[in-house]
């Protein structure tokens, strides 16, 4: 089991359609918290799709995590965010800037 997830972790994300359109959503607002469903509905990425590549590019410290406090919810559940690193930033920005360049992402 540790093989695998060795052999997982040293795997490079994929570029696929979803992570493109999730990396166009994050950049447009770089210093902004992020909601699960505010980013299903700016990329038009389902959350089967989404919630998988966010726990990746946390994972890989493109991403930070937190929990709004009990008096930003409202009384209703806290929600969780996600914020863009230095890092993330870079990397989302190469991302994109590697995706203009291939036909499939046009």
């Amino acid at each position: 089991m540790a093989l695998f997830r060795d052999i997982c972790q040293t795997r490079p994300m994929r570029t696929t359609y979803a992570l493109v359109r999730l990396a166009a959503a994050l950049i447009a607002a770089p210093e902004d918290r992020h909601w699960g469903y505010q980013l299903s509905k700016m990329s038009g990425v389902r959350s089967g799709a989404m919630y998988p590549r966010l726990t990746s590019m946390l994972e890989e410290g493109w991403l930070e995590d937190g929990w709004q406090t009990e008096q930003e919810a409202g009384g209703r559940p806290p929600r969780r965010y996600y914020t863009l690193t230095e890092k993330g930033k870079a990397e989302l920005r190469a991302l994109l800037a590697r995706a203009q360049q291939d036909q499939r992402f046009r």
